[in-house]
């Protein structure tokens, strides 16, 4: 396999554009009468957390991830606003459009942000700086929506740039001055370097970037193994080899659900596997991919959290399989009726469907055909054209699923 080499950028030709606040900023546009507050984009329940804050809400700690009782108490004042996600979704696609007229290439990381390699669109629309200002202007004046721009000779300098200049800037780091940008920053600013991490690292006097560009890689290697040490040392040296990709696969693909009272019931708890693993399996055959490995993620009661993962003989994106596999996992955890706060299931290794050169299982040959028929089935007639039987029973009270934080 040959793998292509980034070419080193003269010019600051990677950008990295990440929208500002994006759940909240959509929500704002339709109310114009809560700009400048403290708003976030949270369910207004006990097991909700912070999708979104913006800034105004963050100037009071308010951060993403943070339980909403948490967030209340920070600030009294603060507005909550319910994620509507197909608008997010709306916001996203019409975003996508304006970067792909400026360039070809385009590399999605969410759904509110991308890298852009713009070099071969400066005779069109000039320098990557205009091109930055001009992909701004179009946002905002076609979605409404603030984002802010990193430009740079690579993808981690991009990055690191775009969070430098928010909200709602352009920082651009020309390539002769990577190494006078990042090695000042704390060691944290890295890829990869956790608090764990990062502990380790300071116990060795590493507490900037340029000093981890300076610990011989033998000594990384010891504090941090073999594989991180190399990233890091390349990283923090500012080199990055990494193009901009355009054909990404999804490293994994699932559902999780939480539920609104902790179930005890493995029927219930089967019947929640099954519409996750269908979910998953419709995705996978949607995206014309298959998994060689199956994970179950399990939140009980108390939060304590497992997860179990099996590694298929052959990769499948056959409902049944996905399954049966995640309700052996699911079995092995030895529940004994213990109450479940959040369950999930999740497809990983994924690769092109049909990738696989040896025989696939029968019984999965009968489950595709039974699979292709209900796909066909819904794409004519919508979700609710057909399901499972197990499913037609009442699934109990689910609340969203990011909601995971403990009660106060």
């Amino acid at each position: 396999m040959v793998h292509m080499v980034e070419p080193l950028r003269e010019v600051a030709s990677m950008l990295h554009v990440d929208m500002d606040s994006f759940f909240v900023s959509v929500e704002l546009l339709d109310r114009p009468d809560l700009v400048g507050q403290p708003v976030v984009s949270a369910h207004d329940t006990a097991r909700s957390v912070i999708s979104s804050a913006s800034y105004e809400a963050r100037r009071f700690g308010v951060r993403s991830a943070m339980p909403v009782g948490r967030a209340k108490q920070l600030c009294p004042q603060l507005v909550l606003l319910p994620p509507t996600f197909e608008k997010y979704r709306k916001a996203s696609r019409e975003v996508m459009r304006i970067f792909e007229e400026f360039t070809p290439l385009v590399e999605p990381l969410s759904i509110d942000e991308a890298f852009l390699d713009v070099a071969g669109s400066l005779r069109l629309f000039g320098t990557p700086s205009e091109i930055a200002r001009q992909l701004r202007e179009r946002i905002r004046s076609e979605t409404g929506l603030p984002a802010s721009v990193g430009l740079a000779g690579t993808k981690f300098i991009a990055k690191l740039a775009s969070q430098r200049a928010k909200p709602d800037g352009i920082l651009e780091i020309p390539p002769a001055q990577t190494l006078a940008f990042l090695h000042p920053l704390p060691i944290g600013a890295m890829w990869g370097v956790g608090q764990a991490t990062a502990r380790t690292l300071q116990s060795r006097a590493i507490h900037t970037v340029g000093d981890l560009a300076r610990e011989p890689l033998a000594s990384l290697r010891r504090l941090v193994g073999d594989a991180s040490a190399q990233r890091l040392h390349d990283l923090a040296n500012g080199r990055d080899a990494r193009s901009v990709n355009t054909t990404r696969i999804e490293k994994s693909i699932g559902h999780e659900e939480t539920f609104a009272f902790d179930e005890p019931d493995p029927t219930v708890l089967r019947r929640e596997l099954l519409r996750l693993s269908t979910r998953t399996g419709e995705r996978l055959r949607a995206a014309g991919i298959e998994a060689r490995t199956i994970a179950i993620k399990v939140r009980w009661s108390n939060f304590e959290t497992l997860s179990r993962s099996r590694t298929l003989t052959e990769a499948t994106n056959a409902t049944q399989r996905i399954y049966h596999t995640a309700c052996e996992l699911f079995d092995g955890l030895d529940a004994r009726g213990k109450p479940v706060r959040l369950i999930g299931v999740r497809a990983e290794q994924l690769q092109a469907e049909g990738s696989d050169v040896a025989a696939l299982w029968s019984d999965d040959e009968d489950w595709r055909a039974v699979d292709q028929a209900v796909d066909d089935v819904k794409s004519r007639f919508g979700a609710a054209g057909v399901k499972s039987a197990s499913l037609l029973a009442g699934r109990g009270p689910i609340v969203d699923p990011r909601s995971l934080q403990p009660p106060s």
